[in-house]
């Protein structure tokens, strides 16, 4: 083991390298939806059900909105940055206090509109529905 502060840190340097690395071998993204428009209602984890369904059913209704659901948070998937970009607004519900979020506005310099939810439940489509909708209310 060693305890040299340069050495630490070129290993520390190496180990973000190869987690970086990991992200060529990521299947590209699929955006269910069109692929630009309004409204991206980006999920991960537990969210995939409600946002689907809301989304699936604001579609139907010829709303511009369309859903990403996030299955690799590190590294991010390298076509992330230009997925976002698509669209005008991003909105990130979450079972959490919105660390994806922070993510999201700290990495890409997006306006990610946080939706979060701490109660131990589950989004319901409903009220997935009337924040989406909220969204896309002009400004």
């Amino acid at each position: 083991m060693s305890y040299d502060p340069d050495n630490h840190e070129e290993m520390t340097r190496l180990r973000a390298d190869k987690v970086a690395a990991i992200a060529k071998n990521l299947l590209p993204l699929e955006v269910n939806g069109d692929p630009e428009g309004d409204l991206l209602v980006l999920g991960w984890g537990g969210t995939y059900g409600a946002i689907s369904s809301a989304v699936r059913n604001l579609q139907a209704e010829g709303f511009s909105v369309s859903s990403l659901h996030l299955r690799h948070l590190s590294p991010f998937p390298n076509d992330l940055g230009d997925v976002l970009e698509r669209f005008k607004k991003v909105l990130v519900p979450e079972l959490n206090m919105g660390q994806l979020s922070l993510l999201l506005r700290a990495k890409y310099l997006i306006d990610a509109v946080s939706y979060t939810k701490v109660q131990g439940q589950p989004f319901k489509v409903a009220e997935l529905s009337k924040k989406i909708l909220e969204q896309l209310q002009p400004t």
